[in-house]
């Protein structure tokens, strides 16, 4: 196999664009079939290790996850190709049907194609999970850890950084415990293209890290200028650039970790829209590719229309370029620090549990229509009404696992079976509900 070209990336970067449903968890688990599984462009170790890095920083995971793989293979044009067509369908596709939404209310057929998409990402999720854990944790200290990591999030809240710096410190201190997994470890088969490529030639990394720091301070540039041009002139536009640019900076731990936030003071402090909006905006989001953040970009447009919904996007992800091309070049650096190997394998260990809550999270909410948070001391415990247990959704699920796993369809038909599925079966149920009710 030789290295892809910029064009082969292209097209997978674009492929992933137009398939990452479900949230950061179905994201991450499409992108690692996509570069990993499928084609063998990145290992395991390298996959792991960008991902943990993009947890630590403020905004979207798996689109920083995404921009920063690009770089890797293909420099500052790789990374931005990959960041962008990770947003860009799924921007377009929030565009129009914010504008939909603003005109008509929801619109029962595009709910039902998304709700069977949702089933089937869930059965993509879970593959993605069992595959990743399988190779990333070997012996008992990394699995401990793994859930460890797991009930620290799920159970008791913490953010994504403070899991993930104790992860690094038990394995600074435990390095032999990690010797037999994550970072260091020998892969199955020949070595991925991208670390063979890395191998070959060791000062790859150092001759791209100057064009990286200055696509840096380029996107720092292009994001606050715009915003103090804006902030300057007054008004709307420059309250949602300041809010939005607000949170970009400070959105550690992913999209969920600002969504309460940012729903409280768009809904009671600027009225930008009610919260039977932000809800709709939420639900949109969830069903349509792209970063779950998206849904700010909803916002934007029931506060400002197409233009307030632009400089949303601007404000919101130009940062995440700046993070990833100022911070890369000196987290790739540490592949090379025997030292601190043990500490990346805790880290790699604790993103499998990372990975897992962000599935059951998601788990959650795809199988039942009502959660409640149960309050256990200091721990708060997310329990589903069995009673709400959607019928539907278990069905589509369940034909999604014999789509993929049974039958071997791959993603794109799975996804195109189970979408159809709902789009039949969603209206229909939907119905004998209000029949029966």
């Amino acid at each position: 196999m030789t290295f892809p070209s910029f064009s082969d990336a292209l097209r997978v970067w674009l492929r992933i664009g137009f398939l990452s449903f479900g949230g950061p968890a179905g994201q991450i688990a499409l992108m690692h079939r996509e570069v990993v599984e499928q084609r063998r462009w990145v290992s395991d170790a390298r996959f792991l290790h960008a991902l943990n890095f993009c947890t630590l920083l403020p905004g979207p995971e798996a689109q920083q996850l995404a921009t920063y793989l690009g770089w890797l293979m293909h420099g500052v044009r790789g990374g931005v190709a990959a960041g962008l067509l990770f947003i860009l369908p799924g921007a377009a596709v929030m565009l129009v049907l914010s504008a939909i939404y603003a005109a008509f209310g929801e619109v029962p057929l595009v709910a039902a194609l998304f709700f069977g998409l949702k089933c089937a990402v869930l059965v993509l999720v879970v593959e993605a999970l069992l595959r990743v854990a399988r190779r990333a944790l070997k012996g008992t200290v990394p699995w401990l850890l793994a859930g460890a990591a797991f009930l620290a999030l799920f159970l008791f809240g913490l953010p994504f950084p403070v899991v993930v710096l104790a992860a690094a410190l038990a394995g600074l201190a435990m390095p032999d415990a990690f010797a037999g997994g994550g970072h260091g470890r020998a892969q199955d088969g020949p070595p991925a293209l991208l670390d063979a490529l890395i191998a070959a030639e060791p000062g790859r990394i150092p001759r791209m890290a100057g064009a990286a720091r200055r696509a840096g301070l380029v996107a720092l540039a292009l994001w606050l200028w715009p915003v103090v041009l804006l902030m300057q002139s007054g008004g709307l536009l420059g309250d949602l650039a300041w809010f939005f640019s607000k949170m970009a900076v400070v959105t550690f731990g992913g999209a969920y970790a600002v969504l309460a936030y940012v729903a409280q003071e768009a809904v009671e402090g600027y009225r930008w829209l009610s919260a039977d909006q932000m809800l709709a905006g939420l639900g949109l989001a969830e069903t349509t590719p792209g970063p779950l953040i998206l849904v700010l970009q909803f916002v934007g447009y029931m506060a400002g229309g197409t233009l307030g919904s632009l400089v949303v996007l601007w404000v919101t992800f130009l940062p995440c370029f700046a993070w990833i091309f100022l911070g890369a070049p000196y987290v790739e650096r540490l592949h090379d620090m025997p030292r601190l190997r043990g500490a990346l394998a805790g880290v790699t260990a604790a993103a499998v549990g990372v990975i897992a809550n962000l599935a059951l999270w998601f788990g959650l909410r795809v199988l039942f229509r009502v959660i409640r948070e149960v309050p256990l001391g200091p721990m708060r415990l997310e329990v589903p009404v069995v009673s709400s247990l959607d019928s539907l959704a278990l069905l589509l699920a369940a034909l999604a696992g014999v789509a993929l796993f049974r039958m071997k369809l791959g993603v794109v038909r799975t996804l195109g079976l189970t979408a159809l599925a709902g789009l039949v079966l969603k209206p229909a149920a939907d119905w004998l509900l209000a029949g029966f009710g």
